[in-house]
């Protein structure tokens, strides 16, 4: 089912993770699952992800805050959306701390200005510490349903490590990727995809429980993407509180929403799914149109 999942463009960042290190963890720990890939219906093929220019500006600022996120920690950002999410984040003149697997995306990364890459596996707490460390904002975009253990997918055991190294550290402020057909926004998913992705879905939506029961005290922000495309930015997609919001997405956007939902004060404690209204999809048989979120 997953490698049907994995042909169709659901699951976003491939992320693979080596057998995770038997530890014993504490309760909050053995709760987490959670983030990255888009559960909606058959959606348009992938293609190559295009990537924007890396410009510098002003820091970037919470909207209604007044203080700014100088440096952000973004776990997959070696590719997909969390990819977009580095240079979305670099464009906006904030600095970069990007956890990654491989030593070419390591080299790929380090020669960005703004951007220090760390070579480590998600699926182990201590690396996830010491590589978020003096960060003051952190984005999961960890998925791809690779077991990190048995039983455990990265989707569970990277997100949760995420998260609880973010409330160790004081780190705040965390923008959770998951995907709709988590948690609300189940109902939304077409059964036949649902049925696909189940495995992986109740990963995620295991991280944002913890994440949303135990965390009362962080800004949390979850984003539910819809099926991914890997197409240009189209400017039109939104977020929004529907939980049976249901459709595409193209990865360039969902980065873009994430970065503003980041900067938005608007956004604490908000569960959002993100979809783009303009692109037609399989998954929305009924049409359905959604009121955008307002991020301001």
């Amino acid at each position: 089912a997953l490698h049907c999942a994995l042909h169709a463009g659901f699951i976003d960042e491939g992320v693979t993770v080596t057998l995770f290190k038997s530890i014993k963890m504490n309760p909050i720990r053995l709760f987490l699952t959670a983030a990255s890939f888009a559960a909606a219906a058959a959606f348009a093929p992938n293609k190559a992800v295009l990537r924007p220019a890396h410009q510098t500006s002003s820091a970037l600022y919470v909207q209604g805050q007044g203080d700014g996120y100088k440096k952000v920690f973004v776990a997959g950002g070696s590719k997909g959306v969390g990819r977009l999410i580095v240079d979305k984040l670099l464009s906006e003149g904030t600095d970069v701390v990007a956890l990654v697997r491989s030593d070419d995306s390591v080299d790929e990364l380090s020669a960005l200005e703004g951007v220090t890459a760390i070579k480590g596996d998600a699926a182990d707490y201590k690396t996830v510490e010491g590589a978020m460390d003096g960060c003051d904002a952190a984005v999961t975009t960890l998925g791809g349903g690779a077991q990190a253990e048995e039983g455990k997918f990265i989707d569970y055991t990277g997100n949760n490590n995420v998260i609880e190294a973010a409330g160790i550290l004081g780190v705040t402020r965390v923008i959770l990727l998951t995907s709709i057909g988590c948690g609300s926004s189940k109902e939304a998913t077409p059964p036949n995809v649902y049925e696909v992705l189940k495995d992986v879905l109740t990963q995620k939506e295991k991280a944002e429980n913890v994440l949303i029961k135990y965390y009362t005290n962080m800004n949390w922000t979850i984003v539910r993407p819809g099926g991914l495309v890997s197409e240009e930015a189209t400017g039109n997609a939104i977020l929004t509180e529907d939980a049976m919001a249901i459709g595409s997405i193209h990865r360039a956007d969902v980065a873009d929403l994430v970065v503003k939902a980041l900067s938005s004060k608007a956004t604490e404690k908000k569960i959002l799914s993100a979809v783009d209204p303009t692109i037609a999809s399989s998954a929305n048989t009924e049409g359905r149109v959604s009121e955008a979120f307002a991020l301001s």
